[in-house]
């Protein structure tokens, strides 16, 4: 399964480049957690491959998996957000997102439990207040999805980071 997304210059603001009142994510879940990172931050979605683990590399590094002929570095996302991993992960519905090139120093994926959904979320719907701690916070907001059957509706909170920042910040990517 691969999901591509559209070559568009990556806007990490609220409102996108163009101001405008939405912002469309790739939904995904870590754990029990939900997080959502930019649609044009992605390349694509791609079901977990074999990784080659990489010696002397940094903690948050995974490996590395040929993509089609190009190596990419894959990066544990869970190690970088410090959750504590399940004794229940199976490892064979892992996805790796594989972000844009024009966002990373390099071809870089990150690993996940499950990649959700892609989602077109109104301004007003993410708040923005909900940051972490400190001026190194990837956290850009949190979104408010609106979830349930007539009558029943609830709100789910998924959190939405900066991955790049994230990367950049953890040491980033060389190759």
């Amino acid at each position: 399964m691969a999901i591509a997304a559209g070559q568009q210059e990556s806007s990490v603001g609220i409102g996108g480049a163009a101001g405008n009142d939405e912002v469309q994510v790739v939904e995904f879940l870590i754990g029990e957690d939900k997080f959502a990172v930019n649609l044009f931050d992605v390349r694509e979605i791609v079901e977990a491959s074999k990784i080659t683990p990489l010696p002397h590399a940094s903690s948050y590094i995974r490996g590395i998996i040929d993509l089609r002929g190009e190596i990419t570095t894959i990066v544990d996302l869970r190690h970088l957000l410090r959750i504590k991993k399940a004794g229940d992960n199976n490892s064979e519905d892992l996805r790796f997102i594989v972000l844009d090139e024009s966002v990373t120093d390099g071809k870089t994926g990150v690993v996940v439990d499950e990649v959700t959904s892609v989602l077109t979320v109104a301004v007003a719907d993410i708040d923005q207040n909900s940051h972490g701690a400190g001026d190194e916070s990837y956290i850009l907001g949190v979104i408010k999805k609106e979830v349930g059957e007539r009558g029943e509706s609830k709100k789910e909170l998924v959190i939405w980071i900066d991955i790049c920042g994230l990367i950049k910040q953890a040491g980033g990517i060389s190759q």
